[in-house]
């Protein structure tokens, strides 16, 4: 079945949940899963100078994979699970290090030469090649990561499914993510751009560029190589005048920042391009 025969078949069924009963259309479900799984399908897709296209119908049959899977108990080892979805296997034939107990779902890529520290990847997600997911970070469902992304430890991608969202998180290539931060809501952050302990950004988040003489505010998107540290300013209410959060772009990336992160490469079972 190809690709548009599987985006047919995943349309309709949204449209009409009563098409779930159907065997084509489960098996049709199935293969969006497959295809996620190693790569071959992705929710977003990058499309040159930042801009990327959210494949809207991937996701959807990421959403209608739920209600069609069943419970099954899984066992590995000594530890037990009781869900709908199988984990992901294979780690050794994708030349992907896994380090106990990092989990990722079915559904979900990871890359040649990834690091997987005892972490989570959600199914639908993206990891790209070389990318460290530290301890106890997690991908959420259908967040898209690129390659030699460090991912520090705790920090927290959202996914799209809970709430449910309109477009994933999307973490371009070469981005160093500090420990702790949040991302989430469809946040975009530009390539190799650093983002310091605790930053967090939502989709409403005001992001404030005070590189220049006055204060430049967006919202749900970082810029290439851009330094963000988390901050606040005031802001006023019924009871008084209180400090919010933001997102402060202090400056851009060096050679030091670098520097900082050149560790991870000693970590590679292959050589990374930037060595």
């Amino acid at each position: 079945m190809n690709a548009a025969d599987l985006k047919s078949r995943v349309e309709e069924a949204w449209a009409d949940r009563t098409q779930l009963q159907k065997q084509e259309v489960k098996d049709a479900i199935a293969n969006v899963m497959a295809g996620l799984d190693v790569g071959a399908l992705r929710v977003a897709e990058p499309l040159g100078d930042g801009l990327w296209q959210v494949n809207e119908w991937v996701k959807q049959a990421v959403l209608l994979n739920f209600p069609i899977q069943k419970m099954v108990t899984h066992e590995v080892g000594p530890f037990e699970f009781h869900d709908k979805m199988p984990l992901k296997k294979g780690y050794a034939a994708a030349g992907v290090r896994v380090v106990p107990h990092a989990v990722v779902r079915h559904g979900a890529f990871v890359a040649k030469d990834c690091i997987l520290m005892p972490s989570y990847v959600n199914l639908g997600a993206y990891v790209g090649e070389r990318t460290m997911v530290d301890t106890w970070a997690t991908v959420g469902s259908c967040a898209q990561i690129g390659a030699d992304v460090h991912l520090s430890g705790g920090v927290g991608i959202g996914g799209v499914l809970e709430p449910l969202q309109a477009a994933p998180v999307i973490v371009e290539d070469g981005a160093f993510i500090g420990s702790r931060c949040i991302v989430v809501e469809g946040v975009h952050v530009g390539r190799e751009a650093v983002l310091g302990a605790n930053v967090v950004l939502t989709a409403s988040t005001p992001i404030l560029d005070v590189r220049g003489p006055e204060p430049v505010e967006t919202r749900g998107e970082i810029p290439p190589r851009a330094v963000v540290i988390p901050g606040t300013r005031p802001k006023t209410f019924p009871a008084g005048t209180y400090q919010v959060p933001c997102a402060l772009v202090i400056g851009e990336r060096k050679e030091s920042t670098d520097r900082k992160t050149s560790l991870t490469c000693l970590l590679y079972t292959s050589p990374s391009p930037r060595d």
